[in-house]
């Protein structure tokens, strides 16, 4: 017997894709790590170096595995390096 048109293809989010679409999405997350690595360089590289790694950290996907896009991995190392000279920096000022 037929099921009347009562299944799931009348609503295709109850099955399969029902998070949330408000946030921005991964792509966008990767451009924004990247811009705040470069900026980092130049200026408040303390506080934009750690929000370039978080920004390329969560456009991963939180992890390592699988296909990584190149604007992730590009935010999380210029963030890293950022992140360290201004370390460096500090500890250099400090010292003297």
């Amino acid at each position: 017997m037929a099921s009347y048109g009562k299944g799931t293809r009348g609503y295709p989010r109850s099955r399969g894709r029902t998070w949330s679409r408000t946030g921005p999405d991964r792509a966008t997350l990767g451009i924004i790590g990247v811009v705040c690595a470069v900026a980092g360089f130049f200026t408040l590289g303390i506080v934009l170096g750690p929000a370039a790694i978080v920004c390329g950290w969560l456009s991963m996907g939180r992890t390592w595995a699988g296909d990584r896009p190149l604007p992730a991995v590009v935010a999380v190392a210029l963030g890293a390096i950022d992140t360290l000279v201004a370390l460096l920096a500090l500890i250099g000022h400090g010292t003297m």
